[in-house]
């Protein structure tokens, strides 16, 4: 409850200060309009936020599935063989030295200008993230436990799925948690650069018209989705716990 109260006085304090910052420079509402303008064109256009703002919540929830899938699948078997680890690991550690905004334009040429490169920017984006917490949580395991398990006769795999595995679900819940929030920028960095759908085709339709007051009505739906996301993982990740 207190973080609620805590978070609506943010919010709060954030329009006092937008609008006071209006009256201050007494900008034109083309470059600064004011709180309530922004609601009132986010009112006015809500059909066609709410129809963009779909487009982009499936590009963001398909991203979030399949680069925790492969993010898990990774690490689990970095975690099962040391050689592998020496191998793939440099490489996924030199794949984030590229910018991976730089990657949506060929990504744009490559898939089209449909769904695809933008789930395939977005899996970039949070797919390291994912496999890096989850492995950390894996090779983490108390020594004592893994020596137990050895001395009980253990195979590998029953090491891994009834020890491993649990223990570094947590990490697991830390890493999904920074990839609800990377994921909606992959998503809209991809619709900026070639999309005919979306909330980031849709801001830049908007400032292009000279419409500031939608432009800040799409965005701020997309924080607003990215933060209920952020919640909605950070109450799943908080089940993560090793019995």
């Amino acid at each position: 409850m207190s973080q609620l109260r805590y978070g609506l006085g943010a919010i709060v304090f954030a329009l006092m200060l937008w609008q006071g910052m209006v009256w201050i420079t007494g900008a034109p509402h083309f470059i600064l309009p004011s709180p309530w303008r922004v609601a009132q064109a986010g009112w006015e256009n809500r059909v066609l936020i709410g129809e963009h703002a779909l487009v982009t919540a499936t590009e963001v929830m398909l991203g979030l599935v399949l680069a925790t899938l492969l993010g898990v699948a990774t690490a689990i078997q970095l975690a099962s063989s040391q050689r592998l680890h020496r191998l793939v690991m440099p490489l996924l550690v030199f794949t984030q030295a590229v910018p991976v905004f730089a990657l949506a334009p060929i990504l744009t040429l490559w898939f089209g200008y449909g769904m695809s490169s933008k789930v395939i920017m977005a899996v970039l984006i949070i797919y390291f993230p994912v496999t890096s917490a989850f492995y950390d949580g894996l090779v983490r395991v108390p020594r004592d436990i893994a020596d137990l398990a050895q001395t009980m006769n253990g195979t590998q795999w029953q090491i891994m799925r009834r020890i491993r595995i649990p223990h570094a679900l947590p990490s697991l819940g830390t890493g999904l948690k920074l990839a609800a929030v990377y994921a909606p920028v992959g998503a809209v960095i991809g619709e900026w650069v070639g999309a005919s759908k979306g909330l980031g085709y849709l801001m830049l339709l908007a400032n292009g018209r000279a419409k500031t007051d939608l432009m800040f009505a799409s965005l701020i739906t997309l924080a607003v989705m990215t933060i209920a996301l952020y919640f909605v993982v950070n109450k799943a990740a908080a089940r993560l716990r090793w019995e």
